[in-house]
């Protein structure tokens, strides 16, 4: 990880799309500040291209996608994606797996909750757990007491003795049936809603994240960004982001986002000129 200072001005100014997580990357001790919510809206007026890649559920991603100002948003570590169209005023939502298949993994999420309720004293499925479509949420930290490596450990291990695809992230180990992450349905939405070919234009998209769940997006993005509370998990992420914030959360999200912004304004003003 090479701090963000030292990202090469034209490397900056070649970045169009800037995909971001939103817990504990946007959002600052569980709060969305005001400075990380402009950045979102100074990149969409600068002419970036913005997505939110998250964990959160589909109820939160629709919202998220009419109000915000994005493109559209990953959720559910890459069950769907849900795109607005205000010129047409229409929803797309499009999942990794069937109607069928989800309901079919409900009842084996509630088996699986029950037992990691069960093995595993203080964590509690997550408060968000449903509006979720597509997988189960256990909460280890955001409206629990914090518990310690050792429980998040063994509650990830217990999805995977079930069968099920399991990742950590700054506040919940998300479960789920399937062969899909973040990365998968971010190069669908990619090309379905935003136009573009992930593999050939990946140098110049920048996701920006701060967890283990989001490994696939840190390992594909050559120039992808970490807040400064990546460092957290150091030595804990199959992948680990090319460049890193000096602040924390939000601020280091507002921090990438001016670093950007800066970068392309100098450009366009030099070939203007």
């Amino acid at each position: 990880m090479r701090p963000l200072d030292k990202m090469p001005a034209e490397t900056a100014a070649s970045i169009h799309t800037v995909m971001a997580d939103i817990d504990d990357t946007l959002t600052t001790d569980g709060r969305l500040p005001s400075n990380a919510y402009t950045a979102l809206e100074k990149l969409k007026a600068a002419g970036f291209r913005v997505a939110a890649i998250t964990g959160r559920p589909a109820g939160w991603c629709d919202m998220i996608a009419r109000f915000w100002p994005v493109d559209g948003v990953v959720g559910e570590n890459g069950a769907l994606y849900y795109a607005y169209d205000r010129n047409a005023r229409k929803m797309s939502r499009v999942f990794a797996a069937s109607d069928a298949i989800r309901r079919e993994n409900q009842v084996r999420y509630a088996q699986i909750a029950e037992r990691i309720l069960s093995e595993v004293p203080g964590a509690a499925v997550s408060a968000d757990q449903p509006f979720r479509e597509a997988d189960l949420a256990i909460d280890f930290c955001e409206d629990v007491p914090p518990l310690g490596r050792e429980d998040v450990d063994r509650i990830k291990a217990i999805f995977e003795e079930e069968g099920a695809v399991a990742k950590v992230s700054s506040i919940h180990v998300n479960g789920w049936y399937g062969s899909y992450d973040k990365l998968t349905m971010t190069r669908r939405f990619a090309a379905d809603v935003l136009a573009v070919d992930l593999e050939a234009e990946k140098d110049r998209i920048v996701f920006c994240g701060d967890s283990p769940n989001d490994a696939p997006m840190f390992g594909y993005f050559p120039n992808a960004c970490g807040v400064a509370n990546v460092l957290d998990f150091q030595g804990r992420i199959e992948a680990e982001p090319g460049w890193i914030a000096s602040e924390r959360g939000g601020d280091g999200f507002a921090e990438i986002a001016e670093v950007l912004i800066a970068a392309k304004t100098l450009s366009d003003r030099r070939i203007s000129a």
